[in-house]
């Protein structure tokens, strides 16, 4: 089969403005949970896009660690690229592919580092394998061989020997604050269900639906 035959329809099920919660983050975590229930492989992962200041992108996995009112939260090494974008270019874009589904939502926001007693925490709660990775790794540098990774793990694993592993000083976390959150679900001929959620700066905004008076605008958008 040629990829342009490659193709199949969407017949999961439809989005109405009635059929979503007036809260998108109470409704992104309505489909995470469902995401989680049908037993998809990592639910939780998404694409994290950032770009330089010359607008140069770059995307990669990352996994949700939180969700809640004040954003979307994420942990990684601050030296690796995705950090260093983050310095000097905080848009950023999250992208949740759930396709078994047929649904995505996409993120847009700014991205806050989180305080470093939020991430002391979580890094206490890690397996003490990934603890020890953090140590290991200098995120997107290069290095010369596999065999060169895994012997600074294991040196790393002799430095600290049985006592706890401190927070590294490179590693930390991000919040995301979402400015847009669009939920997709696919439909049947192409002619998918696109409702996005933006906070309110504009109520004179035509197509734009105030849906609470929590800030949020709901429109639906074209496929």
């Amino acid at each position: 089969m040629s990829l342009e035959e490659n193709r199949r329809e969407y017949r999961y099920g439809k989005l109405t403005r009635a059929s979503l919660l007036a809260d998108p983050v109470a409704q992104f975590n309505l489909w995470l949970r469902e995401a989680i229930a049908a037993d998809l492989s990592d639910p939780t992962a998404m694409s994290l896009a950032t770009a330089t200041p010359e607008g140069w992108p770059s995307q990669r996995m990352v996994l949700l660690k939180g969700c809640d009112t004040e954003g979307f939260v994420f942990y990684t090494n601050l030296g690796s690229r995705k950090a260093t974008e983050l310095a000097v270019n905080a848009q950023v874009s999250l992208h949740f592919p759930w396709l078994t589904l047929e649904r995505q939502v996409i993120v847009e926001g700014r991205a806050f580092p989180l305080p470093r007693d939020v991430v002391a925490d979580y890094f206490q709660q890690r397996p003490r394998a990934s603890q020890i990775a953090a140590w290991t790794s200098q995120q997107s540098a290069p290095i010369a061989s596999r065999q060169a990774l895994e012997q600074q793990y294991r040196d790393v694993m002799q430095r600290f020997g049985e006592g706890e592993i401190p927070l590294p000083d490179f590693w930390g976390g991000y919040r995301v604050v979402p400015q847009s959150i669009e939920f997709w679900q696919g439909g049947e001929h192409r002619l998918h269900d696109r409702l996005r959620y933006r906070r309110r700066q504009n109520t004179e905004n035509t197509g734009a639906v105030n849906v609470s008076g929590d800030g949020w605008q709901m429109t639906r958008l074209s496929p």
